[in-house]
């Protein structure tokens, strides 16, 4: 009998792509606001009501991931809605978010994605696979440890230098977490920083924008879980850019579980890191 696989070695690009495609179908047989608003009356690991959809989703993820498991691989699932599922090794984590940007999902806006990260350790630092897929504009944005980013199946075009307006402010920066209460603490703050700034309302997209260059900076204005943007801080830094969680030593030491540590800061150089590192947010860790 052959050897198990290890589990960075599985095909989770082909279980994300059965995944999204399920997810896809899913959207299209509910497109109004009225039929994706229902509620299953129940709230998710992360704290959040969920939905018939967001329920659906990780159904769709967790099939794949049951499917990977009977063939062999050991992990633990890590998932907003049922919280950690131990698959046999707690070592190797598999972080999920089915649909982030459920809010604009079930309000019918276009930005909302699959967001699926594997790591062989604990935090942000050991994410070795990451995988985002934007239901609006259809893109497929994965990456692997050390080897780049592709962008539909094909390696990202060497992006640009990040842009400044007259005063030396990046050109956009992309917020998230935008309470209005949060934009109004942040602002003064953010205008010396951004001529622009942009909230999609999805943590997995907009980082992704970064990735491209897109937008020049990003930052999340409360602590962000890790399901929202373990994916795609590597699809960031594998595109050469730089991503910061300021609540820990380590830039990188947010831990993969749960709970919203700390919020998160990304842009194409240090000195925009250290610029946005300014702006006021919730940095302290719990």
């Amino acid at each position: 009998m052959p050897a198990a696989p290890h589990a960075l070695e599985a095909d989770w690009l082909g279980a994300c792509r059965i995944a999204t495609g399920e997810l896809r179908q899913l959207l299209h047989d509910r497109p109004t606001t009225a039929e994706r608003i229902e509620e299953t009356g129940a709230r998710g690991e992360g704290g959040d009501r969920t939905l018939v959809i967001d329920q659906r989703a990780e159904d769709a993820v967790f099939a794949q991931l049951e499917r990977l498991h009977d063939e062999g691989v050991r992990f633990m699932a890590v998932s907003e809605e049922r919280g950690e599922v131990d698959f046999g090794d707690g070592a190797v984590r598999v972080v999920i978010d089915p649909l982030d940007g459920s809010l604009n999902a079930k309000r019918g806006l276009p930005a909302h994605a699959l967001s699926i990260a594997v790591a062989d350790g604990p935090t942000m630092a050991d994410v070795a696979f990451g995988y985002v897929h934007d239901f609006g504009t259809g893109e497929e944005w994965t990456a692997r440890r050390e080897e780049g980013v592709l962008l539909d199946g094909r390696p990202l075009p060497e992006p640009p230098g990040e842009r400044r307006d007259d005063e030396g402010r990046l050109e956009i920066v992309a917020i998230e977490s935008a309470d209005p209460r949060w934009i109004a603490r942040a602002a003064t703050d953010l205008g010396e920083v951004a001529h622009r700034f942009r909230a999609l309302g999805t943590v997995a997209v907009a980082l992704c924008q970064l990735a491209a260059t897109r937008v020049d900076g990003f930052v999340t204005l409360w602590r962000t879980r890790a399901v929202d943007v373990a994916a795609a801080q590597l699809i960031v830094r594998e595109s050469g850019a730089l991503v910061a969680f300021p609540a820990f030593d380590e830039p990188l030491g947010a831990p993969l579980d749960l709970h919203p540590h700390s919020p998160v800061i990304a842009a194409r150089t240090p000195e925009a890191l250290e610029r946005l590192r300014a702006v006021p947010m919730e940095v302290h860790a719990r």
